[in-house]
């Protein structure tokens, strides 16, 4: 049989005791179809028992015509980070809690693959958002985020307080514990948590929700995706800082302004073709319980 997909990159979740055992039964389905299989090299290292070719991210992203996520949304995450400027379709196997983006159960491996193999799927083109920090008038960092970069402040009980920005045009001055800047992918994260909205996955947007402000009529604005948005941190320095999909994190002083906007690159999601958005809100938060 004839199948879209040929060359095949496999990630696997760190540290989850299930992981092994997930890429045997996935790896022996491909493998049973003829395909040609590559796995992380990070994964390699904690799972040397797979008799596979192993390459870097870079590598796999210029080798590939698919990529398959073993893991939770964190691992999806950080794989659609350093996938995205390739152009790859991404599949996401859930070894995870919730599962947002990554939605094939173990147990329907065979089924499902055999499905988006022949071609049989949905695809959604889901943007990414970067988040730069611009010190004394140079940039010193730059990242992509799939969900949401976060300024908000350290381990101490005291708000931050800064200025934000929309293509220029001052919006407001607060103090709070923070700012969440989320895509509509990320707005079923901790942007849900703080009060924000849920939005469409493929909608050209980014919101904005305050974290615990202290004035309470600061609430979430949701801005058109080509938004720049700026945020000055007007306070003390020592006690904020920037976090890129909560897994890198970076500190913030006085002065400090924080560039979100669009990333030039989106990833392109790959799901069954019985996936449906309203399914997994109400699956997963429970709705119609």
């Amino acid at each position: 049989m004839e199948y879209r997909f040929k060359k095949i990159g496999i990630i696997g979740k760190f540290g989850a005791p299930t992981v092994g055992e997930t890429l045997l039964s996935l790896t022996r389905c491909l493998l049973e179809k003829k395909l040609e299989l590559f796995l992380d090299k990070d994964t390699a290292e904690r799972h040397p028992e797979n008799n596979i070719p192993v390459v870097t991210r870079e590598e796999m992203g210029e080798r590939c015509d698919l990529a398959i996520v073993v893991g939770g949304d964190g691992s999806f995450l950080n794989a659609a980070r350093s996938l995205a400027r390739f152009d790859i379709p991404m599949v996401g196997v859930n070894l995870g809690r919730l599962g947002f983006l990554t939605d094939i159960a173990p147990a329907q491996i065979n089924a499902h693959m055999e499905e988006i193999l022949r071609g049989d799927f949905i695809e959604e083109k889901r943007c990414l958002i970067s988040g730069s920090i611009l010190r004394d008038g140079e940039y010193i960092s730059k990242g992509a985020a799939l969900n949401d970069v976060v300024v908000h402040k350290l381990d101490i009980a005291r708000m931050i307080e800064f200025e934000t920005h929309i293509d220029g045009e001052f919006v407001n001055r607060q103090r709070s514990d923070g700012l969440i800047v989320s895509t509509p992918t990320g707005s079923t994260a901790y942007a849900l948590s703080g009060g924000g909205p849920l939005l469409s996955p493929t909608l050209q947007a980014i919101v904005l929700v305050p974290i615990c402000p202290h004035t309470l009529s600061n609430r979430p604005i949701v801005v058109p995706g080509n938004s720049k948005i700026e945020v000055t941190i007007m306070g003390p320095s020592g006690h904020a800082q920037v976090t890129r999909d909560g897994q890198s994190n970076e500190t913030l002083v006085a002065g400090d302004k924080i560039v979100v906007e669009r990333y030039d690159h989106a990833i392109r999601l790959i799901h069954p073709p019985s996936y449906s958005s309203f399914q997994v809100l109400r699956q997963k938060l429970g709705w119609s319980g």
